[in-house]
């Protein structure tokens, strides 16, 4: 096997893998437990999807560069996403809440993109990604008003 198809068949599998655990960490209590270990998969997962997309687009750069921003996006949104469940300043829930909601929003794009010969492909995982992180995100802020910020679940 040669080294392309291992990087695609790498590639593939972290996608496929994104897909799964970051619907399971939307799915699950956003609390300490499963939420915060499916959170840490999806920051592995997002890691290799990001870096095999780079050796890929070194191969085909004409062709694969839409799928490289896009895979840096989605790696940018979800450590940005991390990071400030991580420090935890005042207003940080909403904001981790749109980072890592988007960059599932983006691993979506990319499924579609690659899977459906459709310029809707590009747009309709933002078109309706958008509402909904603005409706859990205004949601999440609420919540984290009504409490103090050191027993908002994780």
């Amino acid at each position: 096997m040669d080294a392309h198809a291992v990087l695609l068949g790498t590639h593939v599998a972290a996608g496929c893998t994104g897909l799964l655990v970051g619907a399971a960490a939307l799915a699950v209590p956003k609390r300490r437990g499963w939420h915060v270990r499916l959170g840490a998969t999806y920051q592995v997962v997002v890691a290799l999807m990001t870096s095999t997309a780079v050796a890929l687009s070194l191969t085909a750069p004409t062709t694969l560069w839409g799928l490289l921003v896009i895979a840096v996006a989605t790696e940018a949104a979800a450590v940005a996403g991390l990071v400030v469940a991580r420090r935890r300043r005042p207003g940080w829930l909403p904001v981790h809440v749109s980072l890592t909601a988007g960059s599932y929003v983006s691993f979506v794009t990319a499924a579609l993109v690659v899977n459906w010969s459709s310029p809707l492909a590009w747009v309709v995982p933002t078109l309706v990604g958008s509402p909904a992180i603005a409706w859990a995100s205004r949601r999440a802020g609420r919540a984290g008003r009504s409490r103090p910020l050191a027993t908002v679940p994780r």
